[in-house]
C-alpha cells in the first residue's frame, strides 16, 4: 500500500491574491483541505489550503505564503499529497484508486491482460488504464467492465465492453440495400 496519496492537483491561479483552483480527487472536493498540510509529490513543500469556494469539483483555494497571481500562477500544476494516515479507514470491499496500481489485470477467462497503470476521471466517468503486450488499453471503470477488485489478491478482472464499428452499416456496404 502507499505511504502517501494525491488528494488534488493545482490547476492554476484565480483572481489577483494569490488564490488557486485545485481539482479535487476527493469524494466531497473541499475535502482536499480536511486533511492538514498536504505535500508536493517530491514531498519537498508544504501547502496549508483554506477552501474559499467550490463548484464541480473543483475548489478556489488560498494558500499559507502565497500572496499574489505569480506565486500562484507558478504552482500550476503541482500534486498535492496527504500521508494515508491521514485519510480515514476503509472497509474491506472499498480501496484506494492508487491502490489499484501495479495490479494484474485478468480477463474473464484468467488470461493475463497486463498491469495496471492508473486510474483516470476525464469527465466521462472513471477509465481504468491497462498496459500490457499489446500496449495500452482504457476501459470504463464499472462493475461490469471489471466485476472483481482484489487489492488482497494482487489482481483484478476485466470483461472488457464489445467494441462495435461505427462505419459499419449491418453489413451492407453504402449504396446497397441488399437487394437485387
Amino acid at each position: 500500500m502507499v505511504g502517501r496519496l494525491c488528494v488534488g492537483v493545482i490547476l492554476g491561479a484565480h483572481g489577483l491574491k494569490g488564490a488557486v483552483r485545485v481539482k479535487s480527487f476527493t469524494a466531497k472536493a473541499t475535502d482536499v483541505a480536511a486533511y492538514g498540510a498536504l505535500e508536493d509529490e517530491a514531498g519537498g513543500r508544504k501547502f496549508r489550503l483554506k477552501v474559499l469556494s467550490e463548484a464541480k469539483g473543483v475548489v478556489t483555494a488560498a494558500l499559507d505564503g502565497i500572496a499574489d497571481r505569480t506565486q500562484a500562477e507558478a504552482l500550476k500544476g503541482v500534486r498535492l499529497h496527504v500521508a494515508r494516515s491521514a485519510l480515514p479507514e476503509i472497509g474491506d470491499e472499498e480501496f484506494y484508486y492508487s491502490d489499484l496500481v501495479g495490479l494484474a489485470a485478468l480477463a474473464t477467462d484468467g488470461s493475463p491482460m497486463g498491469k495496471v497503470k492508473g486510474v483516470f476521471d476525464f469527465g466521462g466517468g472513471d477509465v481504468i488504464e491497462i498496459e500490457g503486450p499489446g500496449g495500452k488499453v482504457m476501459i470504463p471503470f464499472t462493475k461490469a467492465a471489471v466485476p472483481v477488485v482484489d487489492v488482497a489478491g494482487g489482481r483484478l478482472v476485466v470483461d472488457p465492453p464489445v467494441l462495435v464499428d461505427a462505419d459499419a452499416k449491418d453489413g451492407k456496404e453504402e449504396g446497397n440495400d441488399g437487394e437485387d
